[in-house]
């Protein structure tokens, strides 16, 4: 019933953001690529590129797969989760990893988010680092929680899942690089959402 993503000493986790788009790249193979390939592809011990792999997919043409910002949202809030619970080891339902997308469009939105990675990996650095550690850093796992929690009910909503997607690649980016700044744009980014959310509602 259910999948415990543990260490794997073969695979250091990703680094960069181009780093993550490209092993969710190297993941799509066959037909049809799971979440539990992409995990497996990222490392099963990164959780911040793990949390950041489903926020950089729905901000790419695959949001416009039925569903597919819903089971994006689920990820992240599972994972964010497990980071505010201080878990040392991932866990995620079976059915979630058993869901899948095309290959072919997996590659396609990794080839379209090449750019965009090289460009933020260029300008981000360690910059007002005292939000990205204890205890601030709790902060930023609950705000991508949140965001990840309400992704499937505002689905209907055109554009709030893939603003609350950036808000949360900022955040996971913020964690991985430790740049304190990106943490502000994606709570920015986050109040943006709601608003548009309350606007448009």
């Amino acid at each position: 019933m259910t999948q415990t993503t543990g260490s794997d000493g073969n695979k250091a986790p990703p680094a960069t953001v181009r780093e993550v788009v490209d092993r969710l790249r190297d993941a799509a193979q066959g037909d049809e690529t799971s979440l539990d390939d992409v995990v497996k592809g990222l490392g099963r011990a990164s959780f911040v590129p793990v949390l950041m792999a489903p926020a950089l997919a729905v901000v790419t043409p695959l949001s416009g797969i039925p569903l597919f910002s819903s089971i994006c949202g689920i990820m992240i809030m599972l994972v964010a989760g497990q980071l505010l619970l201080g878990r040392s080891h991932l866990w995620l339902p079976r059915w979630l990893t058993r869901q899948t997308v095309p290959s072919e469009r997996l590659r396609d939105a990794a080839g379209w988010l090449r750019g965009p990675a090289d460009w933020i990996d260029r300008h981000t650095g360690k910059r007002l680092t005292a939000l990205v550690s204890p205890p601030a850093h709790r902060l930023i796992y609950l705000a991508c929680a949140l965001c990840g929690a309400v992704m499937p009910l505002l689905e209907v909503v055109p554009f709030t899942s893939s603003i609350l997607g950036v808000a949360v690649t900022l955040l996971s980016l913020t964690l991985l690089v430790r740049d304190g700044l990106l943490a502000v744009l994606g709570l920015a980014v986050i109040a943006g959402a709601v608003a548009v959310g309350v606007t448009i509602v």
